[in-house]
């Protein structure tokens, strides 16, 4: 397939999942048009009883080595009016993929090993990868690429990097509670508005490595109603926290839980709190960020290789490499003008990358099959 070829097989793909979004976990006509079109050529993707999502497998064998990517759009107001939108570039990731697979099915005779394509849904809502693990998807891999398109603030359009260093992401919601007391009689009540305050006094006194990038916050706190003169007893709440890493973010979340212990018991409150989302920091691997590179040198040139990008985002993708330790990971950035930025609700990007884009990740997939070989 020439690359003229390529780019006007993926041109109505693109457009067609581009003017289909779905949201996390209700991806399923997106689920049904990728089934479907693996089916017209020839291949019998596996898809789940229960939720959406699909995976096909390319070559002879079991499949060492894959590649991920990412289904669902997000939800936000576009002029003026709340819709799916893909404003991160999933519809991008997705073409990316078919083209890869597009390109292996040519290659597939020659293949020395098999390749996974895994469609994942739910990654905004960092619970796709968790899903997938259970399944059992990558159980059997040793190397999973992923990809991601870049704003122009960390990559220059027409520029390729082998490893995106995302940061670690955790989502806590919790409630307060206390005692309902009248505005004149304070002492009687346990004010939840105050147990939330020394919270956040609390959160604020963390002691972090000044080497390390980290930040925990309060972002939502309800509490109270219409009457003025009512001491709140109850109130609910929502934290944010960022760790470049895995590490500080355990220790972010072992100083919220001493700091909400210690609340509670200096005010007699109950503060009850889970854990709603969880995005683990990238483990990228040497080796995988080794071949990736080489894809990028010899589909791209030299002179287009950028460096590492390390980025303050997070992606559910690192979840597969900290759930599976032995997974040798990373994702390549695409460098396609992202603008204005990422989840604005206006994003657009160079669509002439993504069959650059999937030459490359192809590469990457070929090369690791080659090295799968060689150690075996």
């Amino acid at each position: 397939m020439t690359d003229q070829q390529l780019a006007e097989r993926l041109q109505p793909i693109f457009e067609h999942l581009h003017e289909n979004p779905e949201v996390s976990w209700s991806e399923v006509e997106t689920t049904a048009y990728i089934a479907n079109l693996l089916r017209q050529e020839g291949f019998e993707p596996q898809t789940f009883e229960n939720m959406t999502g699909l995976y096909v497998d390319i070559g002879k064998g079991t499949p060492k080595v894959g590649f991920r990517t990412d289904m669902d759009a997000l939800w936000q107001e576009v002029d003026g009016q709340f819709r799916a939108n893909h404003s991160c570039g999933h519809d991008g990731h997705m073409t990316m993929a078919l083209g890869t697979f597009l390109l292996l099915k040519e290659l597939a005779p020659t293949l020395p090993g098999a390749v996974r394509i895994i469609f994942q849904p739910a990654e905004e809502k960092a619970q796709g990868a968790k899903a997938l693990v259970r399944q059992g998807v990558v159980d059997s891999l040793q190397f999973l690429f992923g990809t991601h398109v870049r704003p122009l603030v960390e990559l220059q359009d027409g520029t390729y990097a082998p490893a995106l260093y995302h940061g670690a992401a955790k989502l806590f919601t919790g409630t307060i509670t206390g005692v309902e007391a009248h505005g004149a009689r304070p002492e009687q009540g346990v004010n939840a508005i105050e147990v939330a305050a020394a919270l956040i006094d609390g959160i604020k006194r963390l002691w972090i490595s000044p080497t390390q990038s980290a930040s925990i916050k309060m972002t939502q706190l309800q509490a109270g109603g219409t009457a003025t003169n009512i001491i709140p007893g109850s109130a609910s709440f929502s934290m944010d926290a960022r760790a470049q890493n895995n590490e500080t973010m355990e220790a972010l979340t072992v100083g919220f839980e001493k700091v909400a212990a210690a609340v509670s018991t200096m005010y007699g409150a109950s503060i009850e709190y889970r854990v709603d989302a969880h995005i683990a920091a990238a483990q990228v691997d040497d080796t995988a960020k080794s071949i990736m590179q080489q894809a990028i040198i010899d589909v791209a040139g030299i002179e287009n290789c950028a460096p590492e990008v390390v980025t303050p985002g997070g992606e559910d993708f690192h979840f597969y490499a900290y759930s599976k330790p032995q997974l040798q990971t990373t994702m390549l950035g695409l460098g396609c003008g992202v603008t204005p930025g990422l989840h604005h609700p206006q994003m657009t990007f160079n669509r002439q990358r993504l069959p650059i884009g999937a030459q490359i990740i192809t590469r990457a997939l070929v090369l690791a099959l080659q090295q799968v070989e060689r150690s075996e």
